[in-house]
């Protein structure tokens, strides 16, 4: 398994996924609000209606960990703590779990994990 890293990537997915959700219902923050933003990254895939390079662009955007990150560190170097919910929606856990990666600007189904 370790000579795979298609396979290890899908787990640290589901390790994303797993982490963000136990820290979330830990700390007893909205299912509603949870459900409302899991799928909320996936808006901007609207970005392909203008053209692959803006839909890939965008895609990216809201599919690295960069956003959760930074929406973390301000959480708790400001304190910030409203911003805790918003960076443990597991979205991105979610697609890695299931092989969906970041876009490249060719076609829609050309992800970076299809070149690992």
């Amino acid at each position: 398994m370790l000579t795979k890293p298609r396979w290890l990537l899908h787990l640290e997915g589901a390790s994303i996924l797993w982490l963000a959700s136990y820290f979330y219902y830990s700390r007893h923050f909205s299912g509603w609000l949870f459900a409302l933003l899991f799928l909320a990254p996936d808006l901007f895939m609207l970005g392909y209606v203008k053209n692959v390079r803006w839909g890939s662009v965008a895609y990216n955007f809201a599919h690295t960990l960069t956003l959760p990150v930074v929406l973390l560190a301000l959480a708790f170097l400001l304190p910030a703590y409203q911003c805790f919910p918003y960076a443990l929606i597991a979205h991105i856990g979610f697609d890695r779990m299931l092989g969906y990666g970041l876009k490249y600007p060719t076609f829609f189904k050309d992800t970076h994990l299809q070149h690992v």
